[in-house]
């Protein structure tokens, strides 16, 4: 069986790695392109888009692939609406693997998108951590707070005018974000509800210095795509 996983994350990396060792598969793990030095997965790796979920569907049927695993971030809705639109020309079926989101904890203030989160956050303090990636930046672009921005690559998006840039790519220690926050004298976090332990230690180090964090909740995945959070999960879907 040939599967395609749509990557980029820890959970495609995972499942590229038990589809490989399985010896019942292969896999083709497809990587948007858009990190520039990306960690790579086992096994053959493509990167790009494919422009769109037409020229995706033909990709799939040209390239003989059974199945399809769309295990992109958990905020990364237009490929995610793609693949389902793809999958359904191509006649393949698809699965979503998504780690589970964070539990939500006292001091948290949710909102569904950027721009609330920049409001809120607003009423909320002066020197913002803002940790929600590079591509949506522009929704704090006229904001006149400070900001301290991380990311993993330069943003091509306008940043706020106070604003200090920090590239940087988890894992974190607890220590190290405590020492982040104190440093720069953050007094409200900005995020998205990513989940997964390789960004958490952010909100430790919040919560043990009592400041509120601000959460983007997730979109939804498409509609009547089942849903798993494992890479076991996956294997037992496909077998």
């Amino acid at each position: 069986m040939k599967v395609l996983v749509l990557g980029g994350t820890g959970e495609a990396r995972a499942l590229a790695a038990a589809l490989v060792d399985s010896q019942d598969h292969t896999v083709v793990s497809s990587l948007a392109g858009r990190v520039r030095d990306p960690r790579l997965p086992v096994g053959d790796v493509r990167v790009g888009g494919f422009g769109g979920p037409r020229l995706l569907a033909e990709w799939i049927l040209e390239h003989g692939v059974h199945a399809v695993v769309d295990a992109t971030h958990p905020f990364a809705e237009r490929i995610s609406a793609s693949a389902a639109e793809a999958a359904l020309l191509a006649g393949v079926p698809l699965l979503v693997l998504r780690r589970p989101g964070w539990p939500p904890r006292p001091g948290w203030h949710w909102v569904d998108s950027l721009a609330e989160a920049r409001l809120v956050a607003e009423r909320l303090g002066d020197r913002i951590f803002l940790t929600t990636g590079r591509q949506g930046l522009a929704a704090f672009a006229t904001s006149d707070r400070w900001y301290l921005v991380r990311c993993v690559d330069p943003p091509d998006a306008p940043m706020p005018a106070s604003a200090k840039l920090l590239l940087d790519r988890g894992p974190y220690t607890v220590d190290g974000e405590l020492a982040l926050l104190c440093d720069h004298r953050i007094d409200v976090l900005v995020t998205k509800d990513s989940g997964g332990p390789l960004t958490a230690a952010k909100l430790d180090a919040a919560r043990e210095l009592a400041l509120p964090v601000v959460v983007v909740r997730r979109p939804p995945p498409p509609a009547a795509v089942p849903v798993v959070e494992t890479a076991e999960q996956v294997m037992a879907w496909l077998r």
